[in-house]
């Protein structure tokens, strides 16, 4: 499928008056000095009204201060350095007390060779605020299984919130043999600095790579686990959690996974395959469709709906040279309500991105969804601008 240019081609696609403006982005590098980037997020951090960003660094855990819409920079600062011996690995942030501001927690400890010590291998916090949230944040430890690799904050159907968090492997596991990985659901003490409640979820999978939180209204009903076997679905009802026993995607050997909408409000799933993979997949009722595989080590994706089409577009990327030596973030924008037609796009080739992580939000407050990637290689954080109102 070959790529085109959003700058010219949007203008063809769109048809109706509403989308006669060139759709397009444009990337502006915000930091150009990172580790690795394990994980980007985004999020209130001080509670001024504009979302930041937050990321997982190698030894820091830091936020850039959006600036709005003055000319001055995004501010950085360090929420946690150093929490462990080895790198940070993921992150996640919401605000789950109602108090315009978000709570953050993270992994570390990142050592996923290690399957038979916790002490050598993974490790959870959660984030204390200072009254100025500028300054360095207090970690409390909460328990861990070996080789945490991926977390989300979770709002149940009771309302109350959980901070979810997946391994790679289960304990022991080698290359992906041996124990079913557990993932670990912590409920949220009054006392945040206090002992954190915890249930082992059995996942029955091996070698887990990503999850897809799964919410209606605001209100979690379910998550999709993708891994080695595939992508199974668990759900969270009055009796707590359990695999539905429905596997969403059997077979096949999965690294990213995330859940969009056609316009027929049929729900569709992107994969990326398998893990660390070349293949950008997309499964829609009985459809398998192949969009790319023109990718080398695919490691980030998001569904939203970025132009108003009323259905989700697909953001990608991958960190490793490909076959024409090119690592970046592409747009995939569906042609029919199947799911079975996309186009690809790019967002900006002048900058470089070895994309290691991707997720989306509205950071000028225009109504538009923006992009914004974390580069491995690349050692950038970049926002590409969602252009298309501009």
């Amino acid at each position: 499928m070959k790529k085109r240019n959003l700058r010219v081609l949007f203008p063809l696609l769109f048809s109706t008056a509403c989308f006669a403006q060139t759709a397009t982005f444009k990337g502006e590098v915000i930091d150009d000095q990172i580790a690795i980037g394990y994980g980007v997020t985004t999020g209130d951090v001080d509670g001024d009204g504009k979302t930041d960003i937050l990321l997982a660094d190698k030894t820091e855990i830091v936020w850039y201060r959006n600036p709005g819409k003055s000319k001055e920079k995004w501010v950085r600062y360090v929420l946690a350095k150093e929490l462990t011996e080895r790198d940070n690995v993921c992150i996640a942030a919401r605000d789950i007390d109602g108090d315009g501001k978000v709570e953050v927690a993270v992994g570390a400890q990142w050592n996923p060779a290690e399957t038979k010590s916790a002490k050598q291998s993974g490790a959870v916090f959660f984030l204390i605020a200072p009254q100025d949230r500028t300054q360095p944040w207090q970690p409390v430890r909460l328990h861990h299984e070996v080789t945490i690799h991926r977390m989300h904050w979770l709002k149940t159907v009771d309302g109350q919130f959980q901070l979810v968090v997946l391994p790679l492997h289960g304990e022991g596991n080698a290359a992906g043999e041996g124990a079913g990985v557990k993932m670990i659901v912590f409920d949220v003490p009054e006392k945040r600095d206090g002992i954190w409640g915890y249930d082992l979820i059995e996942t029955g999978m091996h070698l887990t790579h990503n999850f897809q939180p799964m919410e209606v209204s605001g209100s979690f009903v379910g998550l999709t686990v993708g891994g080695k076997e595939g992508a199974q679905v668990f759900l969270n009802g009055a009796d707590g959690w359990a695999a539905s026993g429905n596997w969403m995607v059997s077979g096949k050997g999965i690294g990213e996974i995330r859940t969009g909408k056609l316009s027929n409000n049929q729900l569709f799933t992107a994969t990326i395959e398998p893990m660390h993979g070349s293949s950008l997949v997309v499964y829609s009722k009985d459809n398998r469709t192949v969009l790319t595989e023109n990718i080398k080590e695919g490691h980030a994706l998001v569904c939203a709906d970025f132009f108003g089409l009323g259905r989700d577009q697909i953001v990608m990327g991958w960190r490793n040279p490909n076959v024409s030596g090119e690592t970046g973030v592409r747009i995939f924008v569906g042609k029919d309500n199947e799911g079975k037609k996309w186009q690809e796009y790019v967002l900006d080739d002048s900058i470089k991105m070895a994309c290691e992580d991707v997720t989306a939000a509205d950071l000028d407050g225009d109504g538009d969804l923006d992009v914004i990637a974390s580069g491995r290689a690349t050692k950038n954080v970049v926002v590409y601008w969602n252009q298309r109102k501009k």
